[in-house]
């Protein structure tokens, strides 16, 4: 292999290196423009509790961000395994937020989706919680035919 070749990989592997790191900061910043927006998660249009939970579980959806996430962690990967990074300390440190970013947003779905599902029973259990409105009901119409029965026999 000639100097004059050699050279050439260099540089053809500079470009390489230089792409690579392109499409992961592409990526990185793909993924956060998928991420819900701040406003979407914290305000609410909604007439009641589980409206505001559906909507807000609907807003809790990483959507396409975890798949650019992935693609940035695998060009990050075939990048770093190559040396081809001079310094990737700020596209480690920037993936490692994005994951995290990325798994609080689906806790909180997971413990939005368990209220969406507690929320209509708990409602269930407090309507139908206390005494009887059929009973109270029962006792006082059995009181209104005892007075009608006096009455009557009072006429008589």
């Amino acid at each position: 292999m000639s100097q004059a070749t050699f050279g050439d990989d260099e540089e053809l592997f500079g470009e390489a290196a230089n792409e690579m790191r392109e499409d992961v900061e592409s990526s990185l910043a793909e993924a956060w423009a998928a991420l819900p927006d701040a406003d979407d998660v914290w305000e609410a249009d909604a007439d009641n509790v589980l409206g505001v939970l559906n909507g807000l579980n609907s807003a809790l959806d990483a959507g396409d961000a975890e798949d650019h996430l992935r693609d940035a962690k695998k060009w990050f990967t075939m990048g770093q395994r190559a040396d081809a990074f001079e310094d990737a300390d700020d596209l480690e440190a920037e993936i490692a937020d994005l994951e995290e970013a990325i798994e609080d947003i689906s806790a909180a779905g997971e413990q939005v989706g368990e209220l969406t599902s507690t929320i209509p029973a708990l409602r269930g259990t407090l309507e139908d919680a206390g005494p009887s409105d059929d009973g109270d009901d029962a006792e006082d119409e059995t009181e209104e035919a005892d007075a009608e029965s006096e009455d009557d026999e009072d006429e008589e």
